[in-house]
């Protein structure tokens, strides 16, 4: 990091310092010693489960516990956080821009979601500190996120003690509260031609890419409508250019909040992909996998109405706010326990602009204790 970095307040320095860790997803080895490292420093009792094995990743699922202070009562709580970013193609070296934390090379920040890990060590760490009356606070620390949700849906959620979880994973300014979020499918397509010299015999071969180009062609893609989007991200196959394309392999996703559009539009893409295998004369091998489902949260549950005290108390408006992407709070909705997302400031996520002001983090921090305060209050 650079001395800009180096003078701005712990929160944002600490940040720095992840940030700067690499933690690709599968990768989230170092950047998990180094949150361990903190955790027992803090004196949390810490366990981790069989995630790093079962997902093939850089850690398992990292818990840390914090009794409740003796005498007091309330909810006891628990705060996510992921460890992997998505994948990273350079240096990292955190700098001061114009008021926002970024990286001065062309690649991601990793602020997505290494701003929340920095967050929660701080603001629990000042609990700790300041000897602050709390009702019991978990912190949970995943692997996988991006590559869908994988270490959440992973985590036996039997494990905690907390009876609401709280994450801070979303774009969008501060008192954000993610109402709901959209259930996600993954479509892969690959088509198997025959190949042929594309100078002697272009007629005797069939492009698996023409194919695959012709089925993207008839998609529905992009804003479907409201509530569903559909995207195809990669394209790949060929050998050369003087080659006809025996192979080619599509993949992309289908999102959606409402069930039977979501299941309309998936139709209406692998329709496509059926079409074109046929309309080529090749095969074509498709698979479908739901990486995680949509939940919707009312204003009145529990840990919506704690996030909204918490966010009023910092004197922010909060803001029910629909989402088109996923957290860790899909997996714990799945599973059954009530969590809620929070907005916290970040900026051009998964990009080389990602981006985040200082003073978010401040806030986060704020916002955190005031969750933990309101969480110890009865009713």
């Amino acid at each position: 990091m650079t001395p800009a970095v180096e003078a701005l307040g712990p929160v944002a320095h600490l940040m720095a310092r992840l940030c700067e860790i690499p933690s690709p997803s599968h990768q989230e080895s170092a950047v998990a010693e180094f949150v361990r490292h903190q955790l027992h420093e803090m004196g949390a009792q810490v366990s981790e489960d069989d995630a790093a094995t079962t997902l093939g990743a850089g850690c398992g699922n990292i818990l840390a516990h914090f009794p409740a202070t003796p005498g007091t009562s309330g909810t006891p709580i628990m705060f996510a956080a992921h460890l992997d970013t998505v994948p990273v193609t350079g240096p990292i070296e955190v700098d001061l821009v114009d008021g926002h934390l970024t990286n001065i090379h062309p690649v991601i920040l990793g602020a997505d979601n290494k701003a929340a890990v920095a967050v929660l060590l701080v603001a629990v760490g000042r609990v700790l500190e300041q000897g602050t009356p709390h009702a019991g606070i978990e912190l949970l620390f995943t692997p996988c996120e991006e590559v869908g949700l994988k270490g959440a849906a992973a985590f036996d959620i039997a494990a905690l003690e907390a009876k609401a979880g709280f994450v801070y994973d979303h774009t969008g300014a501060l008192g954000g509260i993610i109402q709901r979020a959209p259930t996600l499918h993954r479509i892969e397509a690959t088509f198997v031609g025959r190949a042929a010299h594309a100078g002697i015999d272009p007629e005797g071969g069939r492009s698996a890419i023409a194919a695959a180009a012709a089925a993207i062609d008839r998609m529905p893609l992009g804003r479907v409508d409201a509530g569903t989007t559909a995207n195809i991200g990669t394209v790949t196959g060929g050998t050369a250019a003087n080659v006809v394309p025996e192979r080619c392999t599509i993949m992309g996703e289908a999102r959606g909040h409402d069930h039977d559009a979501l299941s309309i539009q998936l139709t209406a893409m692998l329709d496509a992909v059926s079409w074109a295998a046929t309309e080529f004369e090749l095969d074509v091998e498709t698979r479908v996998t739901r990486e995680f489902t949509a939940y919707a949260l009312a204003a009145d549950d529990p840990q919506v109405r704690l996030a909204r005290r918490a966010v009023e108390a910092c004197g922010l408006a909060p803001r029910l706010v629909p989402s088109g992407g996923g957290s860790d709070v899909n997996a714990f909705a799945r599973s059954g326990f009530p969590a809620v997302n929070l907005c916290n400031g970040m900026i051009d996520v998964h990009t080389p602009d990602e981006r985040i002001l200082p003073e978010s983090l401040d806030t986060m921090v704020d916002i955190t204790l005031a969750i933990i305060e309101a969480a110890r209050t009865p009713g």
